[in-house]
């Protein structure tokens, strides 16, 4: 007669959490869960939470989610996180969310810091990497235009994806659009908080008008620190990656770099993006981190900028007509004052 081992009969003959060892459900199921998959898995029970909140599996995620983040320093950063890589992915996948923020500049401490860790991928597969550490506390970038350069002018970086154009162009570029996405992580090292300021999928793909090079835009627009209706009241935080190459051979990135905008299309200086940024990172508000919520928030801001220019030109008009008026009045009331006197 054959015997065999049966497993424990519970909850209708299938084998419960608590009859497998801890290091077998980590390194074989819940090492193979994205990040949201494994915080949601988290909240299901106190035993799940336990083991899904050990740091090596976010080290995992986030070490693959972000190839920049393998940088020895960010690494050290990360880990006095409140949560280390868990608080870290938490802080920067979600999209930040579009509320009023809640940051009173005139009190607020203005980070002297700031750490970017920038991946650009093509078909989810990484072609750059960079991390860019900047002092934000000199007079001369809180005076300066906001702009972040990751390459210097005269450098590029090589990627293995063919450069098509020519006949192609038009396809080439709905290509790019629809398979280059990219991440911006904005790292506070002293408050010990980050957010993607990246929209991760492109809001617009355009040929530069004199050199022809290739401009994808990444853009998230947030809540700026001023009140409705003035021309902060929104911001847009804008990355362009600019590429180049020769028909048939390999796709050069040539230029990352960031800047924000206002209302009007006018450069926010170091100071003023500053406090954008910390209100941004110290609102905590976030949102989900798929979809292509990114591009609509996009096409909404340049419809407002458009909106705006055209009442601002309208009011300029009013404004001529009404100095005409005044001039033509005056120089009537003198002539006639003269002749008649």
């Amino acid at each position: 007669m054959n015997s065999t081992t049966s497993l424990p009969l519970h909850l209708g003959g299938i084998t419960p959490i608590s009859a497998l060892h801890p290091d077998i459900f980590q390194s074989h199921i819940l090492a193979l869960l994205d990040g949201p998959s494994l915080a949601s898995l988290a909240c299901v029970s106190s035993q799940l939470h336990a083991l899904s909140t050990h740091d090596i599996l976010w080290f995992n995620i986030c070490s693959s989610t972000w190839p920049s983040l393998n940088h020895p320093r960010l690494q050290q950063i990360i880990s006095t996180f409140p949560s280390g890589h868990r608080s870290f992915f938490s802080d920067s996948f979600p999209f930040p969310d579009l509320q009023p923020l809640k940051l009173d500049v005139n009190s607020c401490t203005l980070p002297t810091e700031l750490i970017f860790a920038v991946d650009v991928y093509y078909q989810n597969q990484i072609i750059y990497s960079k991390v860019e550490e900047l002092d934000t506390s000199s007079s001369w970038f809180l005076c300066s235009p906001f702009r972040v350069d990751l390459l210097d002018p005269k450098d590029s970086a090589s990627t293995p994806v063919r450069y098509l154009g020519g006949s192609q162009d038009e396809a080439w570029l709905q290509h790019l659009e629809g398979n280059l996405s990219l991440s911006w992580i904005v790292i506070n090292p002293t408050r010990k908080k980050a957010v993607n300021v990246s929209s991760r999928r492109a809001v617009s793909v355009q040929r530069h008008w004199l050199t022809g090079d290739v401009q994808v835009r990444f853009g998230t627009v947030t809540a700026g620190d001023e009140g409705r209706g003035s021309s902060r009241e929104l911001v847009e935080c804008g990355v362009v990656v600019t590429c180049c190459g020769k028909e048939g051979g390999e796709m050069h990135v040539r230029e990352v770099c960031m800047v924000m905008e206002d209302m009007e299309g006018k450069g926010l200086n170091g100071k003023d993006s500053l406090v954008i940024l910390e209100g941004v990172i110290e609102q905590g508000r976030r949102k989900g981190g798929e979809g292509n919520e990114g591009k609509v928030k996009f096409e909404e801001f340049q419809e407002r900028k458009r909106g705006r220019k055209e009442e601002n030109q309208r009011k300029e008009r009013v404004l001529d007509l009404v100095c005409i008026t005044v001039g033509v009045v005056g120089f009537v009331s003198f002539w006639s004052a003269i002749l008649f006197k």
